[in-house]
């Protein structure tokens, strides 16, 4: 029986190589986004459903998951994909803005894997692969809201990695360092406000080092290579770490104590 994975945010960037990465594996794939209109193109081949799917309507998640089910019997991995960053000074993000942040990276994340729970449970089996990042296990200038969610997520998927395995669950966590998709782009909201002077020089120096990454970023193609291997490796593993940055990062973390870490990190961002 061919294998069968759910991906969300699955239009265009990551979720879009993911999808192509598992259907040219042989897999049938669910591609969920909230304009199907964006999949057209990956709706011709065989093996791959586009449907709607927006991860702040815990509707729209349950409707995806029993539409991927019916389409091919079975749903095998769920990858939480969708995402965004929201960059700025804590002073000029709007709590709307802050939310917005959480309901997509966190409570999004959530829906899903809620929706697809009791298809598992049931099944005795199954696999949530989370897209983490480094940033949830370092933080960035300016990112404290971004940080906070993406911590939020290694915590959830921490707790959830005791609670599924009672139901036969696993969980998996991908975490990339900076990879070439319009996460720098229109994924990216960064917040200012020239008026607080004292922010000039972070502000600065946060956009100096989003440009230089950019030059320094891997292809989507790494990043669902991994997410292929994680799907694929039926051992306990957690984290999967992508790209030369976040394995050097992580190492760092390993090594060093707290005031040592964050000290290397102010002289790499420069701030």
């Amino acid at each position: 029986m061919t294998d069968s994975i759910l991906i969300t945010g699955a239009s265009r960037g990551i979720g879009r190589t993911t999808a192509e990465h598992f259907a040219e594996a042989g897999w049938n794939v669910v591609a969920t986004m909230r304009d199907p209109a964006d999949g057209t193109e990956l709706a011709t081949r065989a093996n791959v459903m586009v449907t709607h799917l927006d991860v702040t309507d815990e509707q729209s998640a349950r409707d995806a998951v029993a539409a991927g089910i019916d389409a091919f019997g079975a749903i095998d991995v769920v990858f939480n994909n969708a995402g965004y960053g929201v960059f700025g000074a804590l002073e000029t993000i709007e709590p709307e803005s802050m939310q917005q942040q959480f309901e997509v990276n966190v409570f999004g994340m959530l829906r899903v894997t809620r929706a697809i729970l009791p298809h598992f449970r049931a099944r005795g089996e199954g696999l949530v692969i989370q897209m983490s990042s480094i940033a949830g296990r370092a933080p960035f200038p300016l990112g404290s809201v971004y940080n906070a969610s993406k911590f939020a997520v290694e915590g959830l998927s921490e707790a959830l990695y005791f609670e599924l395995a009672a139901i036969g669950v696993r969980i998996k966590l991908i975490e990339p360092g900076v990879i070439a998709t319009d996460a720098l782009g229109s994924s990216l909201v960064v917040h200012r406000d020239d008026e607080l002077a004292g922010y000039r020089d972070i502000h600065a120096a946060l956009m100096a080092a989003f440009e230089a990454s950019g030059a320094m970023a891997a292809q989507p193609a790494l990043v669902a290579g991994v997410v292929f291997e994680a799907a694929t490796d039926p051992g306990p593993r957690l984290r999967y770490p992508v790209g030369p940055d976040a394995e050097m990062i992580l190492a760092r973390r390993r090594e060093s104590d707290d005031e040592s870490f964050l000290a290397w990190l102010r002289s790499v961002y420069g701030v």
